[in-house]
């Protein structure tokens, strides 16, 4: 058994990317996007036409919901290939915006939902600032389930599960990068693999959480960088993965042990905590790592939604 479908055994697989073309080869039950992996796919030649097929249907239509039919074209696509649940984000640029972010989530479900698409086959995502939490709980309690993104603090899963989202995604990678880049020469790489990575450490800590609390919304590990930060969350719920390491584990036999169990979390000697607002910002703020990937990650997004933006108009 390869590693890809040993980690099957414990952790829901999904596909992070935007190019459903690649998808069919893994088997993934989920897949999520972003506004990175949809720009990024637009421009291959593949999706060209459907890029101008999208614009040309509804030309003259604002800007904005020529965007968000872009995306559900895309999530339609990635739903005909995959059993599950596909993600599709809000605009970033509504990040601290919640009643927007709560109408562009609406919109969305409902453009899926004139395509055939239930709701439930949909995570609307959006990031896990204290407004983007606010927009997700008001969401839930219509019934449109979501993703918190851009996680990087323990602060914010408690949050996200304090509203009772439906998913969050921690960003393994991006707190790994953080922790190196500011080692700097002192930084082993073999002292801080595995389960000493930081951004599996981040990870192990909000999964303990959630089930020694019994708190229900699923934690979605996001962004690697590497195998070995797959393999040391192996048992997590969920965990969403570049086609790139998909065909790594795949192509690997070694032997693929559970590595978070929620049987052992139960053990874990956390106390609960609970965050209104004013702790809330307090807690991000004291985490410098958090507070600098939130913001360079939403700047990121932003950036890549102009592009998008630009690209349609160019059509």
């Amino acid at each position: 058994m390869n590693q890809l479908d040993a980690l099957k055994q414990f952790t829901t697989v999904v596909a992070d990317t935007g190019d459903f073309k690649q998808m069919g080869a893994f088997r993934p039950t989920d897949a999520t996007t972003n506004p990175s992996l949809i720009l990024k796919a637009v421009q291959k030649p593949d999706y060209a036409p459907l890029l101008a097929d999208t614009v040309a249907q509804h030309r003259g239509r604002p800007l904005d919901e020529v965007m968000d039919r872009l995306l559900v074209r895309f999530g339609c696509e990635i739903l005909s290939i995959i059993p599950g649940r596909v993600s599709t984000e809000v605009d970033a640029r509504l990040s601290f915006d919640t009643p927007a972010s709560v109408a562009r989530g609406e919109r969305l479900i409902a453009l899926y939902q004139s395509q055939g698409i239930a709701s439930d086959r949909v995570l609307i995502k959006v990031a896990a600032t204290w407004e983007g939490i606010a927009a997700a709980e008001q969401l839930e309690r219509k019934g449109i389930h979501t993703n918190l993104t851009l996680l990087f603090s323990f602060c914010q899963a408690v949050a996200c599960g304090q509203a009772k989202v439906q998913l969050i995604s921690p960003f393994v990678g991006r707190i790994y990068d953080w922790y190196k880049k500011s080692a700097g020469s002192a930084w082993v790489e073999a002292d801080r693999a595995g389960a000493n990575d930081p951004g599996v450490q981040s990870v192990t800590q909000i999964y303990n959480y959630y089930k020694k609390f019994g708190i229900a919304t699923e934690v979605m590990g996001a962004s690697f960088r590497n195998v070995g930060q797959i393999t040391a969350l192996a048992g997590c719920d969920l965990l969403t993965i570049s086609p790139d390491l998909l065909a790594t584990l795949a192509a690997t036999d070694a032997p693929l042990m559970r590595a978070l169990d929620p049987a052992a979390a139960l053990q874990s000697d956390q106390q609960p905590v609970h965050f209104d607002e004013n702790g809330f910002r307090l807690a991000l703020n004291e985490d410098a790592m958090a507070t600098e990937k939130l913001a360079e990650g939403i700047r990121a997004f932003c950036a890549d939604a102009v592009k998008l933006d630009q690209l349609l108009l160019d059509l």
